[in-house]
């Protein structure tokens, strides 16, 4: 029986080591294997580092705002009887845009007419017997009083009527309608905005160390998130003369042509004002800098210095980066000319890692880029 019992603990014994064996030569394989795998190179675009000439620009945050705008409101409360646009019309200067009831001035008008009408007979009458020296010089002057203060009241009911009858002040685009027909409206309620729309401003501000560096008449270049694919022209057409006491920066204000009427006011807008000197600078893709809080970074594309990586290889550089332009941004340290850089999939790139060039890959970069609407 004990015979039997280690005969089968030794054949036990003997699988486990072969198992165990077995599992060890396989452990060993895979690690060999690991050992003298090499990753497939990455797939990136290129850009080569290149000298251009810049214009220096100063940038701001802005707003668009009227040359001319302004909120119709009647200034004595009446019942709308007449309202003489459209919501969204362009008018003209002097167009009518709403009449108010003026049933009981025109009747108070009538009135006063007549009480002027006999007063002037009255004085012309007074006139030829003072002449005759029938009346005296004092009836006369109380006659020529009494004309004068009856057409003094009806021009201040004529000036009332006029009140009542409101027209544009200037040529523009209405706004929406907010009365209507029948309305009994207050003294300052709103009727309808009315804003000129050729030329608008631009207002913005500068810090102050910029304020030695502006003038009137410099060109101005404006964009906007609505039409993103544009830019508008203008001039530098005012510095307001005093500071902001809170952040100590310039309000300055452009002039837009704005003919196409796009721009509208209250939009938001960047500014940038061109000044008159040309600055150079070392571009490459925006899309070649990899930011993290410890600094900006490139990848440079150089040839492999080993036989383990004997094609592309890149290595990071730290970099200083100044204005950008478009997909396109300045490099003021950490690059020469002509390095070529990897310009897409920066973020999956490691130092030392092997790459390999595909610039169909990714769309070239635009000084004035234009992506399609989709």
């Amino acid at each position: 029986m004990k015979r039997k019992i280690a005969l089968s603990t030794f054949i036990v014994v003997i699988m486990l080591a072969s198992l165990a064996g077995i599992k060890l030569l396989q452990i060993q394989t895979l690690m060999a294997a690991g050992e003298s795998f090499t990753a497939p190179p990455e797939t990136v675009s290129s850009a080569i580092a290149r000298e251009q000439t810049w214009q220096e620009t100063l940038a701001a945050i802005g707003s668009i705002s009227a040359v001319q705008g302004v909120t119709i409101t009647p200034e004595v409360a009446g019942t709308v009887s007449e309202i003489a646009f459209e919501s969204g019309a362009m008018v003209k200067k002097g167009d009518l845009l709403i009449r108010l009831d003026t049933s009981t001035e025109e009747a108070q008008l009538r009135a006063i007419e007549a009480q002027a009408n006999l007063a002037r007979i009255n004085a012309e009458r007074m006139r030829q017997l003072r002449s005759d020296n029938t009346v005296s010089q004092s009836e006369v002057d109380t006659s020529e009083a009494t004309l004068k203060q009856a057409q003094a009241n009806a021009d201040a009911v004529r000036a009332a009527i006029q009140k009542k009858t409101l027209r544009a002040p200037f040529g523009g685009q209405l706004g929406i309608r907010q009365v209507n027909l029948g309305e009994y409206v207050e003294t300052g309620k709103p009727i309808v905005s009315l804003q000129s729309l050729a030329p608008v401003y631009a207002d913005f501000s500068l810090p102050q160390q910029e304020l030695s560096r502006l003038k009137p008449g410099m060109k101005v270049r404006v964009t906007t998130d609505t039409y993103s694919k544009r830019q508008f022209d203008g001039v530098l057409t005012a510095i307001n003369p005093d500071l902001q006491a809170s952040t100590r920066s310039i309000r300055l204000q452009a002039t837009l042509e704005n003919a196409e009427q796009l721009l509208r006011p209250g939009m938001f807008a960047r500014v940038e004002v061109l000044l008159p000197v040309e600055q150079k600078v070392l571009i490459i893709p925006a899309t070649s800098i990899l930011s993290a809080p410890y600094g900006d970074s490139v990848y440079v594309i150089e040839k492999g210095t080993n036989s383990a990586s004997p094609g592309l290889v890149v290595r990071q550089q730290f970099v200083r980066t100044g204005r950008a332009l478009g997909d396109f941004v300045s490099v003021e340290t950490g690059l020469q000319p002509g390095t070529k850089v990897a310009a897409s999939g920066v973020f999956k790139l490691r130092n030392g890692m092997a790459v390999a060039e595909n610039n169909d890959i990714a769309p070239p970069a635009n000084e004035a880029p234009r992506p399609p609407d989709r």
